[in-house]
């Protein structure tokens, strides 16, 4: 792995897991749903306009498409729109420790259901991650966690797990920026739907919304991206994946900061653990 990568991976990360604090504020102000959609609409148009600008084409093949279509559903609309949501009523840093657990899921998920091999280092990862989550939801629930945000937030990275699969295949044959504002465009078509449905569209304009409005926009929601599939067609979906082991640090240590969010002692140690639990499955399955 050369510096460039790692540059990009940490660069990754740290966009990745900023997108928690703001879209905590977002929708302090905003209704998510909808809130999301709009970003989805103005990430995506401004990708697929800078794509065409540099000559690439929308023209992709099979495979490309399925994985548009798969990572605009299951990480756009199903994965953010439910912790948009979700966000209303939990912690940031809680929302980004749980989707943080998603290499956890994606290895869990290749042992179980695709019979891939793991080895014992990885086997001690999944056991840490578990035992991290139960430290962390343990201490959450007995502190009075709405359990409704909870739950969208679990079935929200299991969505994320699945988009994750599909990445790899919609990140080879080039137009890597058209395929990143392709499915985001996918995914803003999803949500327009329950937003226009179910959301009544009160906005409480202020400063905080505006910076965080286009934060999100144009970091985690288009750069963060794009840096992905960049970072997965440099060095590979397996090593790429190594660097989500810091996402809980910096996504809690990102909402004490400027959120102000209390961490607790069990927090700390949970999210230690899930961290090492996640390098050693991605370590494990490096040759």
């Amino acid at each position: 792995m050369d510096i460039k990568a790692i540059i990009m991976g940490l660069a990754f990360a740290l966009m990745w897991s900023s997108a928690f604090t703001s879209a905590r504020v977002i929708v302090e102000y905003a209704p998510p749903l909808t809130a999301l959609a709009l970003r989805f609409l103005i990430s995506g148009l401004i990708g697929v306009g800078i794509a065409f600008l540099l000559g690439q084409s929308a023209r992709l093949s099979r495979k490309q498409w399925m994985g548009v279509v798969i990572f605009g559903v299951c990480q756009n609309a199903l994965y953010l729109g439910l912790n948009f949501v979700a966000m209303q009523t939990i912690a940031a840093s809680l929302a980004a420790i749980i989707a943080s657990t998603m290499p956890l899921l994606v290895a869990l998920a290749g042992w179980l259901i695709f019979g891939t091999k793991v080895k014992a280092l990885g086997i001690a990862g999944l056991i840490a991650g578990l035992i991290g989550v139960t430290l962390i939801m343990g201490a959450r629930i007995q502190g009075g966690v709405d359990i409704y945000g909870l739950v969208l937030c679990v079935i929200g990275v299991v969505s994320l797990t699945v988009a994750t699969m599909a990445v790899l295949g919609a990140s080879s044959g080039g137009n890597v920026l058209m395929i990143v504002g392709l499915q985001m465009l996918v995914g803003s078509a999803l949500l327009w739907a329950p937003a226009l449905a179910f959301e009544t569209l009160v906005v409480t304009w202020n400063w905080q919304l505006i910076v965080a409005f286009t934060y999100t926009t144009l970091v985690p929601g288009l750069a963060a991206t794009l840096v992905w599939f960049l970072l997965v067609r440099r060095i590979g979906a397996v090593r790429a994946s190594t660097f989500h082991f810091l996402n809980p640090f910096f996504g809690v240590a990102i909402a004490a900061v400027l959120l102000g969010e209390r961490i607790g002692f069990l927090d700390v140690v949970g999210v230690a653990v899930i961290a090492g639990g996640i390098l050693a499955v991605q370590i494990s399955k490096q040759a």
